[in-house]
């Protein structure tokens, strides 16, 4: 790998469960977001671009807020998922407000992002070890055969990942022997039980139980470019035959897409792990715990007062 690997976060969401937009909410008394954090961990571990998926209103703030820091420290580019960013031929339904989904979001940056890359998501913390492992990972890849495109995910056992707030939405997966991707499932609502953990496909219907030791996405993924041709399809696919299906809320997700990319072999997904622990803000609710763990971490002198001084 000549050029240092890029970083991608995703941050278009629009955070309706948390109830505003929580990739700019502080969760210290230095003013630092869950993302300054994330991106301290990339640049340290040995990544050289950041690229923000944001929607355009709110270019402002980012800029403002998150991104003129990091830009005095690397370069910094923004990319806007915008509903109109769609093939010519679909019609936008009436009422739809909800962006594309994660995977319509990454191939929204095609055009900056030449060369290999991590994507993660905006309001997640994902611990120093992963961008470690990834770096190293996108510096020599591996794929499970020849001519597999060699992607990369880092996996986290859903007990790690729930809040005690509400559902949460994880891509569950299963491996090989040799530790690659053989399945992956997206389920829209996970939610903590005394027992462990269950899932709704129904909107609460009916509940199955999940292992609470189920290794789950957490949307920290390394991809190759070459991933743009292949989501090029998907999203020409999902508009085609998905989206009338829930046209308001239907939505083209990463690991989905991935998992059809790993079905077909065109690529494989080496799984790798953390010794890291997960945590993130869905609901405000989980802003107080979220603010605990990481005032411990920079008692135990993982990260400075000020990161960016």
């Amino acid at each position: 790998m000549d050029k240092k690997p890029t970083l991608v976060l995703l941050a278009a969401g629009m955070g309706s469960r948390y109830g505003g937009l929580k990739q700019i909410d502080p969760i210290d008394g230095q003013g630092h977001k869950i993302i300054d954090f994330s991106i301290y961990d990339a640049l340290k571990a040995g990544f050289g671009k950041v690229v923000f998926i944001i929607k355009k209103e709110n270019e402002k703030d980012f800029r403002e807020l998150i991104g003129d820091a990091v830009a005095a420290k690397t370069e910094v580019e923004y990319v806007f998922q915008e509903q109109d960013r769609i093939p010519s031929w679909v019609k936008i339904p009436e009422g739809r407000v909800k962006p594309w989904g994660t995977a319509h979001a990454i191939l929204c940056c095609k055009d900056v992002v030449k060369e290999p890359f991590a994507v993660i998501n905006s309001d997640d913390y994902y611990g120093v070890s992963a961008y470690r492992t990834l770096v190293d990972f996108l510096a020599k890849p591996e794929a499970a055969a020849p001519g597999l495109l060699p992607f990369c995910m880092v996996g986290y056992q859903l007990k790690n990942t729930l809040t005690e707030h509400g559902s949460v939405a994880r891509g569950c997966c299963r491996m090989n022997e040799e530790g690659y991707l053989t399945h992956i499932e997206e389920l829209t609502k996970i939610e903590k039980t005394a027992e462990g953990a269950r899932y709704t496909q129904d909107d609460g219907a009916s509940w199955t139980e999940i292992s609470p030791d189920t290794l789950v996405s957490m949307n920290m993924w390394g991809f190759q470019p070459e991933i743009f041709e292949k989501l090029d399809a998907a999203v020409e696919r999902f508009f085609r035959e998905e989206m009338e299906k829930n046209p308001l809320k239907s939505e083209c997700f990463i690991p989905i897409e991935v998992g059809r990319m790993v079905q077909a072999k065109e690529a494989s997904v080496k799984v790798l792990s953390s010794a890291d622990k997960w945590f993130g803000v869905t609901y405000k609710e989980d802003k107080p715990f979220v603010m605990e763990s990481i005032q411990k971490l920079k008692d135990q002198g993982v990260y400075p007062e000020k990161l960016w001084s």
